[in-house]
């Protein structure tokens, strides 16, 4: 899907091994501003040896930096089948406001509309107030009843 555009200036494209770095950058940026940064142990170097596992589009400015991305894999739903899960959606704070997460989530539904998804699925924090409001302007059914039940790596062999 090259080529797609949010404007002359904005094009989103499919991330490549290369964009990892900046990925990982924005990953951390965002787990900054959800006050959690101690939480990503995530790295290049496994991001390239997981790499099938997850999809990537990424914007970037007129100058080639990638300023936004939208992460993304699918899943398997059993009450409803194949589905997208958006697993971060991120803009660089000083391109926010310009439509970029609008057209990224644009793209991810093109995705998943041509991949017969049966939903598209993606977590916000109840104190995210303008992503809430997006979401919600874009049509969005925000659940706030479910809780997420993680197990670290540690748990996960100690259990």
């Amino acid at each position: 899907m090259p080529g797609v555009f949010v404007s002359m200036k904005h094009p989103i494209r499919k991330a490549t091994t290369n964009d990892f770095p900046a990925i990982l950058g924005m990953i951390k940026e965002l787990a900054r501003f959800e006050k959690a940064p101690e939480k990503v142990t995530n790295t290049v170097k496994q991001m390239e040896a997981e790499q099938e596992l997850f999809e990537c589009f990424v914007v970037e400015n007129k100058d080639g930096e990638v300023i936004a991305m939208a992460l993304y894999y699918f899943a398997y739903y059993t009450w409803i089948g194949k589905s997208l899960y958006l697993d971060d959606l991120y803009v660089k704070e000083a391109y926010r406001g310009n439509g970029i997460a609008t057209a990224l989530i644009k793209e991810i539904f093109e995705v998943a509309k041509k991949e017969k998804c049966k939903r598209v699925r993606w977590q916000v924090l109840d104190w995210n107030e303008p992503a809430i409001q997006l979401y919600k302007k874009l049509g969005a059914d925000v659940d706030g009843e479910w809780c997420n039940c993680d197990f670290n790596e540690k748990s996960i062999i100690d259990f």
